[in-house]
C-alpha cells in the first residue's frame, strides 16, 4: 500500500519587494522542496495577513503581483502544487471564526506580537492597547486556519516563528476535543541549515533595514548596489579576512564548493575590493539572468498571473469547500433535514480531563500549561531550563500536590484556586 503524501503548507505574506536574502532563505529551498517525492505543497500569498501590517491597498496589490511572478520565475509549478491566494479562499475566515469560539483569550495574550507591542506601549508609557488592532491580536487564529483547513502535516518556518505552529496545534486539539477527531495536529519543520543573508551594511538583508538588494532588479541597478556593499579599507594586494565579510557570505550563497574555495584563496591572495564585487555580481547574475526575463512577463502581463492564482484557488478549494462542510455540520452549522445521528460521536468520559501541554518557547526555555477538559487555562508555569525540570513538576502536579511550585505557577485572573485543585485531584484519580 502506498503511503498518504506528507503535506507542507507555506504562507508568503504580500507587503514587499522580494530580495535576495528571500531568495536564498525560503524561495530557492522552498522550489526545490516542491519537487520531493512522497509530499504535497500548499503555497499561498497571505494577502489577509498584509491587512494586518500594511494600509497601502496599492502597495499590497504591487506586491502580491511581484511574489507570484517571483515565484513562478523562480521555477515552483503550480500543476505540481496548490498555489492560490489566500483571499480567493472563503473557506479560511470561515474557519478563522469557528476556531475563534474555540481559543481562549489567555493564548492569544502570550502571542509574541502582541506582547511585544504591549511592551513597547508600557515603556513609552502609553495605554497598553495602543496601536493594537483585532487583527494583530487575532492573526494567530487566522494562521492556524490556513494551516488546518488543508491539514498540513508540516509547516517551514523560522524558529522565531515556532509559537505560531504550537498555538494552531492547541486551537485544533481544542476542536478535535470538543467536536471529534477533524484536524491533523500540525509540526513545525525549521531548517537549522537556511542561509541568512547580510545586506548591503552587514546586517541581516531586511527591508526593515533598507540594505536590501532586490531580486530582479535591472542588472545595472544590481552592479550598483553591489558596489555599494560596505568592506573594510585594506587595499589591493592585502589579504583580506572571509569571517565577517558580507561580500564573501553572499558569494558563498550562490556559488558551488569550488567557486567559494577559489574566492576563498583570492581574498588570502589580496583580491582588490572593486574586482570581488564584479565577480559577486557576474555570479549572482549568471543564476538570475534566466528567470528575470520570466519574472518580466509575467509583471507586464497581469491577466496571466490572475489566472494562474483562479486556477491554483479553484484547485485548492476542490479540497477546502467539502472539508469545510463537514467541520459546520460537526459544529452543528447543518441542514434541518440532518438527524441527530449526523453529529459526530462524543468521546468517552474518561478523555474529557483536564490536561497538561508542555512546550518550548522562542527564549529556548521550557514551559507548560493547564487545562480544563475545555481547554480553558488554569495554570501557566514559569520557564524551565530543561524539559525533563518541566516534567518533573508536571508530575508532581498530577499527584495532586502543590508543594514547592507555588511560586513557578501564575493562576490567570478569574480562575479560583479551587478550581485548580479540582482539577489536579481529578488528575490523579484518573492515574
Amino acid at each position: 500500500m502506498t503511503a498518504a503524501p506528507v503535506r507542507y503548507l507555506t504562507g508568503i505574506t504580500t507587503t514587499g519587494t522580494p530580495h535576495l536574502g528571500n531568495y536564498v532563505g525560503a524561495i530557492r529551498p522552498a522550489v526545490q522542496a516542491s519537487r520531493r517525492p512522497g509530499t504535497e505543497n500548499f503555497y499561498f500569498l497571505a494577502d489577509y495577513h498584509a491587512l494586518i501590517k500594511c494600509d497601502e491597498p496599492a502597495r499590497i496589490q504591487r506586491s502580491t503581483m511581484e511574489i507570484a511572478a517571483c515565484w513562478l520565475a523562480a521555477g515552483l509549478d503550480p500543476q505540481q502544487v496548490f498555489f492560490y491566494r489566500q483571499s480567493d479562499i472563503p473557506e479560511i475566515p470561515e474557519l478563522t471564526w469557528l476556531l475563534t469560539c474555540v481559543t481562549g483569550k489567555g493564548l492569544l495574550n502570550r502571542a509574541h506580537a502582541y506582547k511585544a507591542q504591549v511592551d513597547k506601549n508600557l515603556a513609552a508609557g502609553s495605554d497598553p492597547d495602543t496601536d493594537v488592532t483585532a487583527g494583530l491580536f487575532m492573526y494567530p487564529v487566522l494562521m492556524a486556519a490556513d494551516i488546518v483547513l488543508f491539514n498540513a502535516h508540516k509547516v517551514p518556518v523560522g524558529r522565531d516563528q515556532v509559537q505560531h505552529i504550537e498555538m494552531a496545534r492547541d486551537m485544533a486539539s481544542s476542536f478535535n476535543h470538543l467536536y471529534g477527531e477533524n484536524f491533523v495536529l500540525p509540526e513545525a519543520a525549521v531548517d537549522e541549515s537556511v542561509a541568512l543573508l547580510p545586506g548591503l551594511d552587514g546586517r541581516k538583508m531586511s527591508k526593515s533595514y533598507d540594505n536590501v538588494i532586490p531580486l530582479f532588479a535591472p542588472p545595472e541597478q544590481m552592479r550598483r548596489q553591489i558596489a555599494a556593499i560596505v568592506t573594510d579599507s585594506r587595499a589591493p594586494g592585502e589579504p583580506k579576512q572571509v569571517e565577517g565579510s558580507a561580500l564573501f557570505q553572499i558569494y558563498q550563497a550562490f556559488a558551488s564548493e569550488a567557486e567559494t574555495q577559489a574566492l576563498r584563496q583570492a581574498y588570502a591572495q589580496g583580491i582588490a575590493w572593486g574586482e570581488a564585487k564584479q565577480l559577486l555580481f557576474e555570479r549572482i547574475d549568471r543564476e538570475v539572468a534566466p528567470m528575470r526575463e520570466r519574472y518580466r512577463h509575467l509583471m507586464e502581463h497581469p491577466q496571466e498571473l490572475e489566472a494562474i492564482l483562479r486556477r491554483g484557488a479553484e484547485k485548492a478549494r476542490e479540497r477546502a469547500t467539502p472539508f469545510m462542510a463537514r467541520l459546520r455540520a460537526a459544529v452543528g452549522l447543518r441542514h434541518l433535514a440532518m438527524g441527530a445521528a449526523a453529529a459526530p460521536a462524543k468521546k468517552q468520559d474518561k478523555a474529557a480531563l483536564p490536561s497538561f501541554k508542555q512546550y518550548r518557547e522562542a527564549d529556548g526555555r521550557h514551559y507548560f500549561k493547564l487545562v480544563d477538559a475545555g481547554g480553558r487555562l488554569l495554570l501557566q508555569s514559569a520557564g524551565f531550563d530543561s524539559p525533563r525540570e518541566a516534567g518533573q513538576s508536571i508530575a508532581q502536579l498530577r499527584q495532586g500536590r502543590l508543594d514547592g511550585l507555588e511560586a513557578l505557577l501564575e493562576r490567570p485572573a478569574g480562575v479560583a484556586e479551587a478550581e485548580v485543585m479540582a482539577a489536579l485531584q481529578q488528575l490523579a484519580q484518573a492515574g
